[in-house]
């Protein structure tokens, strides 16, 4: 479940605030509430998990100064102002400030509460994007976000760390399934534009009659900004982009060929067409197409992965177990073969709904992988366990690399307990796993 926002209310009028907080707890954020500007600033350091609504006029720090000192501290935190009825001057200062947005008294509460969800959406992809751009600045956490030591996979990490430094837009592709998402979020995280305004939107759902006005505007709710506005000097994810209408993809280039080049909106399209024998380029304008595509990013399928697979496999095995509070079902060599030897139609997603699946099942003590992977097969007779079209010794490599990495987070890493269970020499068991490339710090 996602946890509620938090929002700050700083407000010197304790009954307003108590209001506001009252309000808002009934639409599901987390409220706290501050008597004065100093008192607040104590509380908001630069990854405040939340948004702000301050009064303007206050005793001692009023709220210009205190949107002012939260600017400095954190210049993308929303902070809702909330001004007296004619104060527009004062609005006017606060939005070039950098206020979010601002409430003139006396405001409707359901105005409020929209507002404050705008605003929360957006202070929780500029925390996720903060995130995702520390781990993809170390190695390590990288690796657990895109997983795999696979060939394609480490060109996939060099690709998203050579396009996120430049600025064009870029085209994702590749088999349903495959984490295309992650990667756009990614490639934002790991640019220059990490920060800025994001935004992710889905061109399939909105009707074609709604959808120019959410991207373009005007909107009949003139509360929401459009998306090229929203976004700009950031970067805006269109994910379905072979689902745009020609109409829209026409005021989408003629933006593009508009925009200057230090404002403009990074696009970073997802094309998921899995029409077979079509591609992304039977879909779109020509003219577009070529725009969007100076750049493109095409993500390998699961059984092109090879071991990565049991990584992958055993990783969501463990996940799922602590999720369900039980032990994760060990995995045979039969079932690492059939694993390495499926056709995952569905790609990683697929894998983890199976990895899920023989968590429950083994949790009431019943089932096999083996049958689950029979279940989702598309042949009645199953998945073969044979190493046709690849060799013997990658299926047996994989395995004796899952088994040691199994073996050592059973024991925490303990070298004299792997050596008695596998029956391994030290010498021996050392050598593996400076092959496999395991370490023992891992474990502990």
């Amino acid at each position: 479940m996602t946890q509620a926002m938090k929002v700050a209310i700083v407000d010197d009028q304790k009954d307003m605030r108590q209001s506001i907080s009252q309000w808002l707890a009934l639409s599901g954020f987390d409220t706290e509430t501050f008597g004065s500007a100093e008192d607040a600033l104590k509380a908001l350091t630069p990854d405040y998990p939340g948004v702000v609504i301050s009064d303007i006029k206050m005793s001692g720090m009023d709220g210009i100064d205190l949107l002012k000192r939260l600017m400095s501290i954190d210049s993308t935190l929303p902070v809702i102002m909330i001004t007296g009825h004619g104060d527009v001057a004062m609005a006017v200062e606060a939005m070039q400030i950098g206020a979010f947005d601002f409430l003139e008294k006396p405001f409707n509460p359901d105005r409020m509460t929209e507002l404050t969800k705008r605003a929360a959406n957006a202070r929780r992809l500029t925390l996720d994007s903060r995130a995702l751009r520390r781990e993809l600045s170390d190695g390590a956490s990288f690796t657990k976000r895109l997983v795999g030591e696979s060939p394609v996979m480490e060109r996939l990490r060099e690709d998203i760390l050579d396009l996120a430094q430049a600025d064009g837009h870029v085209l994702i592709d590749g088999e349903t399934g495959t984490g295309k998402t992650l990667v756009a979020h990614a490639l934002h995280a790991a640019g220059a534009r990490a920060g800025r305004k994001f935004a992710l939107f889905s061109c399939a759902a909105e009707d074609e009659e709604s959808l120019p006005a959410r991207l373009f505007g005007p909107s009949s709710d003139n509360s929401q900004q459009p998306l090229v506005e929203e976004t700009r000097g950031g970067t805006l994810i269109l994910e379905d982009i072979e689902t745009l209408p020609y109409s829209v993809q026409a005021r989408l280039l003629s933006r593009l060929n508009e925009e200057s080049t230090p404002a403009r909106t990074k696009i970073v399209a997802i094309c998921n067409l899995q029409e077979p024998g079509k591609t992304c380029k039977d879909v779109l304008r020509p003219d577009l197409f070529y725009r969007l595509t100076a750049m493109t990013i095409t993500l390998p399928p699961l059984r092109q992965r090879g071991e990565d697979i049991l990584m992958l496999f055993q990783q969501f095995l463990e996940r799922f177990a602590e999720e369900y509070g039980c032990d994760a079902p060990e995995v045979s060599t039969q079932e690492a073969a059939q694993l390495l030897q499926a056709p995952w139609p569905g790609n990683v997603r697929q894998l983890m709904n199976i990895a899920e699946r023989a968590v429950l099942q083994s949790r009431r003590g019943s089932g096999t992988i083996t049958s689950l992977l029979m279940l989702d097969s598309e042949h009645d007779a199953g998945i073969s366990v044979t190493t046709e079209g690849k060799p013997l010794k990658e299926h047996v490599e994989a395995f004796e690399r899952m088994l040691i990495d199994n073996t050592m987070r059973r024991h925490r890493g303990s070298i004299a307990n792997v050596m008695e269970e596998l029956c391994l020499p030290r010498r021996t068991l050392n050598e593996k796993m400076a092959k496999y490339g395991l370490q023992r710090s891992d474990y502990l």
